[in-house]
């Protein structure tokens, strides 16, 4: 599989073609007709529970679940440092900026690399998301795992999103927010997860065209959610 980092709109941040050879296109030929099931990607609003029910999607499933562990399985494939993988996300919350914070982080000028620390992060969570499709099996939260499968056969690309008042009520109650930031942090988020995805990908992040699913998690409660998945899953026809 070839990966070609999306060109930026910005012309100070340089972006090349990046191209490594993975086996996972002839892997993918031994899951035909069933096992790939069990991959499953969630994309989520913030404060939507989206991790939450990806949790216990992957325990009804029988597989491993994967968020920040992630993070880890990346840092050490790349031997970048994991606090650039933890604030990476967040860091896109203003699109323009967000072509330079990386490289201003790590003290390295823009034309220390050809590629930008950005794209040299997205690439190795890339990396690792297509490792975990060999297996055949997992759930993966965020960091446009839809976009990287988007080729697979089989997966399943979940959307969860939820009323406004609910996902700030959810982020108080169960992440313990402050009431009086809570409605510029879920706007913050939500920016940055949108620009995030809309910069390193060809797709339009919360496009219901990139996903199979989109449920709304305000109606029901996380194990309804969840069970609402799988039967998805069993179901679909391919």
């Amino acid at each position: 599989m070839i990966y070609l980092p999306k060109f930026s709109k910005y012309p100070v941040v340089k972006v090349v073609k990046l191209l490594y050879n993975t086996s996972i296109t002839m892997a993918l030929a031994q899951f035909v007709g069933g096992s790939m099931k069990k991959l499953v990607t969630i994309s989520r609003q913030f404060g939507s529970g989206g991790r939450i029910i990806g949790k216990i999607v992957a325990e009804k499933l029988g597989v491993k679940f994967y968020d920040k562990e992630i993070i880890e399985m990346a840092t050490e494939e790349s031997g970048l440092d994991k606090s650039i993988f933890e604030g990476e996300e967040l860091r896109a919350k203003n699109s323009f900026t967000y072509g330079l914070s990386s490289a201003i982080c790590l003290g390295e000028s823009i034309s220390a690399d050809p590629m930008s620390i950005n794209d040299r992060v997205f690439v190795a969570q890339y990396k690792v998301i297509e490792k975990i499709a060999e297996t055949g099996e997992g759930v993966i939260v965020g960091r446009c795992a839809d976009f990287v499968l988007k080729d697979v056969p089989g997966v399943t690309n979940i959307f969860i999103h939820a009323e406004r008042q609910d996902r700030i009520r959810r982020c108080i109650e169960e992440y313990g927010e402050q009431p009086e930031t809570i409605e510029e942090l879920v706007k913050t988020y939500d920016k940055a997860r949108e620009n995030y995805y809309n910069y390193h990908t060809s797709f339009k992040w919360g496009d219901i065209k990139n996903y199979n699913l989109s449920l709304n998690s305000s109606y029901i409660d996380y194990e309804q959610a969840a069970n609402l998945i799988i039967e998805y899953i069993e179901k679909r026809k391919y």
